[in-house]
């Protein structure tokens, strides 16, 4: 299934989007679950309840999509460095403060978190602060939690997955190496668009998908999942090693090579630009910068 956030004629709303992605369905929910977005039915489908009540269907080209998770329940989990070539891509821009000599692939999964006060939706604006010069791009495929737990396994980890969708890790540059780690420089307003959807696990397999993105139409990211250097297991089991994780967590899983400041000199975002991700299963996700 897809769920999606929306808004139509003014109030939030959380819906069964269709195969063909012609309507969406909302569920009958009160005002306070809908504004928890998918949130509210993750949560009981990993309590085992059933799905609410269905009011009539809308037409997508009616509703204003937000994210799927507009604010979640704490901060996003993000992976540094977990795709090969991306890893030596960063590694050797000079703006990486984990990279050690002969330490471009790292040993351990580099977690780091964004505020979830950075989400935004769909088409909404990616906005350039004026504290920073060097603002990129990420695209990432995001794990979203289902049954939670601690101490979970990796043969195990994929049966607390509800689903996916899709992220773009907006980063300042100048900020993630000033700072000497990556939290500041990744949680600024509006760097974390997400959307249009999370999608079921069962609809897709988040293990074996193909991640690209773009700016402006030009195809900078493109690699599969099975590229990463840490697997989704691999992460869910180490990060529920102390932390307990609950249903509706956030995992981006990392980004592929092609990042702006790979290239020399680094094609940092613009005003105007547009920025696109693509991610086989799930749709796209497009944000403009402002």
């Amino acid at each position: 299934m897809k769920i999606a956030a929306f808004h139509h004629q003014g109030q939030p709303a959380v819906g069964l989007v269709s195969a063909d992605l012609a309507s969406v369905t909302p569920f009958e929910l009160s005002a306070a679950e809908n504004a928890l977005g998918a949130l509210t039915i993750v949560e009981r489908l990993a309590a085992g309840q059933s799905l609410p009540a269905l009011l009539p269907a809308v037409a997508l080209a009616d509703v204003k999509l937000t994210a799927p998770l507009p604010r979640p329940r704490r901060n996003i989990f993000c992976v540094g460095k977990n795709y090969y070539e991306h890893a030596r891509e960063f590694a050797g821009s000079g703006f990486d403060s984990s990279a050690k000599s002969g330490g471009d692939i790292p040993a351990h999964p580099i977690i780091f978190t964004k505020v979830p006060e950075c989400v935004v939706g769909p088409d909404a604006a990616v906005e350039m602060p004026a504290a920073s010069q060097a603002i990129d791009y990420e695209a990432e495929l995001a794990v979203i939690i289902g049954v939670g737990g601690k101490g979970i396994s990796a043969k195990d980890a994929l049966q607390h997955v509800w689903g996916y969708t899709i992220v773009n890790d907006i980063t300042a540059r100048d900020w993630q190496s000033r700072h000497q780690q990556w939290h500041m420089g990744k949680s600024f307003d509006t760097f974390c668009p997400m959307g249009p959807w999370l999608v079921s696990a069962d609809e897709m397999d988040g293990t074996r998908t193909r991640v690209r993105g773009y700016v402006n139409g030009e195809l900078r990211q493109d690699a599969s999942t099975t590229d990463l250097i840490f697997d989704i297991p691999t992460l869910i089991e180490t990060l529920s090693a102390g932390i307990t994780l609950y249903p509706g967590d956030v995992i981006a899983t990392g980004t592929p090579v092609g990042v702006g400041i790979g290239f020399k000199p680094p094609k940092y975002l613009q005003a105007g630009d547009l920025l696109r991700v693509e991610i086989d299963g799930i749709g796209a996700l497009s944000n403009p910068v402002r």
